[in-house]
């Protein structure tokens, strides 16, 4: 009997453990370990965070799911993971053993490396969706006191489409409540162009995405560094090519949301050969660690080295169908080891994403992520912002049911029809 351990029960993690299944032995075990027992579907949080969603719409008692299909979830914060022991401590004192570890944690948001940054300081978040539950407290707050406002990313970060997302969707919202002219909205982000999102663009989104800020009246502010947050003033340093720093911003805002830099979770953070300096999942093409070859990592605690050198430090995101790919690598490589075989299964590390404006959108595909590319294409239009909707029900019920399909890329061939993607190979 062989014990396949998945520590996170989010996207990356609630997927592997479901197709994992499909890959094991009859004498076999999965469990999942999460800090709790509840999923949540994290795209929709900028809904949340604007009033257009509650929790509970986007919610998945996994309690019920795990049960169904067999897998032992455990609902307990991991404390350490002890690779030399092959075990995962977690905060209750239990040692859970393992035979193979995919680690599917997703990341420790770094809202301490700024001065008043973060849901504890002066601004918000919608990473996770009890942040986003608290931003829509305070977004009903600044709606009746309009101010400035400010979204965008800061330095390190490497998931740019939210931020998009919500300046957009919280544009829309303001017009609806007839407030829209007595909010002047900011975007600020490390990015050295609108649009590059962490992979030096994707189709036209330089020109599509300036062109969305444009018509709203969003001003923008690129190659930015942020300093400090203090109640109501933001101090940000926009960069020079040289990384000097040309101007320094003193922002006014009464709102904010910012995407933070992650790191990799206290739980493996510092263990040396298993991840980089940064916290993150060092892997093999195989989605392996070269040193403790029976650990896998996928999703957004892997590391991945970022596209290019730019004057603030942008990384990767590591987007859903890119994540989906990495599942289901992994689950193969782990069921030919366990049939003494050698694992030859590698991630696509392909995108496709729907990002939604409130009453419009972009979508993109980049196949690979990584440029150079076979397909880069974007396009924009209200059909995104109805796609986006479509796809959070489509997923949602896949999760609730437990089903392995991929989501991504059945969704986008089969619903959407994308002719990019049909023709690649």
């Amino acid at each position: 009997m062989a014990e396949i351990v998945v520590l996170g029960a989010g996207l990356s993690g609630t997927t592997m453990a479901y197709e994992m299944l499909e890959h094991i032995r009859p004498e076999d075990r999965v469990t999942l370990i999460g800090q709790s027992d509840r999923y949540h579907f994290v795209p929709s949080n900028p809904w949340v965070a604007v009033g257009w969603r509650k929790r509970s719409e986007i919610e998945v008692d996994l309690a019920a799911v795990t049960r169904r299909k067999k897998i032992r979830l455990l609902p307990i914060a991991a404390r350490r993971v002890h690779p030399e022991a092959n075990t995962v401590e977690l905060e209750n004192g239990e040692r859970v053993p393992y035979d193979y570890l995919v680690i599917a944690t997703g990341p420790d948001l770094a809202f301490d490396e700024i001065p008043g940054f973060g849901p504890q300081g002066f601004t918000q978040s919608i990473c996770e969706t009890a942040h986003a539950e608290r931003a829509h407290e305070a977004f009903e707050a600044f709606c009746q006191k309009p101010a400035p406002m400010i979204v965008g990313a800061v330095q390190g970060a490497s998931c740019f489409g939210p931020a998009y997302e919500f300046a957009m969707i919280a544009e829309t919202e303001l017009r609806k409540r007839r407030i829209r002219d007595r909010v002047p909205i900011t975007f600020v982000t490390s990015e050295p162009y609108v649009g590059h999102l962490g992979l030096d663009g994707v189709g036209n989104t330089k020109d599509l995405l300036e062109g969305e800020f444009r018509d709203r009246h969003i001003k923008f502010i690129t190659n930015a560094r942020v300093k400090e947050v203090r109640e109501g003033v933001m101090i940000v340093e926009e960069v020079a090519e040289d990384g000097t720093v040309r101007r320094t911003h003193e922002l006014p805002f009464g709102y904010s949301v910012m995407m933070p830099a992650f790191r990799g979770v206290a739980a493996i953070r510092g263990i040396e050969k298993l991840v980089n300096p940064r916290g993150f999942v060092l892997v093999d093409e195989y989605q392996r660690n070269p040193t403790y070859t029976n650990v896998f990592g996928v999703g957004v605690a892997i590391a991945i080295p970022p596209v290019g050198q730019t004057p603030v430090p942008v990384g990767v995101p590591k987007t859903g169908f890119m994540i989906e790919s990495m599942v289901t690598a992994v689950a193969h490589n782990i069921g030919a080891l366990l049939r003494g075989a050698k694992p030859a299964a590698k991630a696509t590390w392909n995108a496709i994403c729907l990002a939604d404006f409130g009453d419009g959108g972009v979508a993109f595909v980049a196949q690979p992520q990584i440029p150079p590319r076979n397909v880069n294409w974007s396009s924009s239009g209200t059909w995104v912002h109805l796609a986006k909707i479509a796809f959070e029900k489509y997923f949602l019920r896949k999760i609730r049911s437990g089903k392995t399909e991929p989501f991504y890329e059945r969704f986008v061939l089969n619903q959407l029809n994308i002719p990019k993607l049909k023709e690649s190979p």
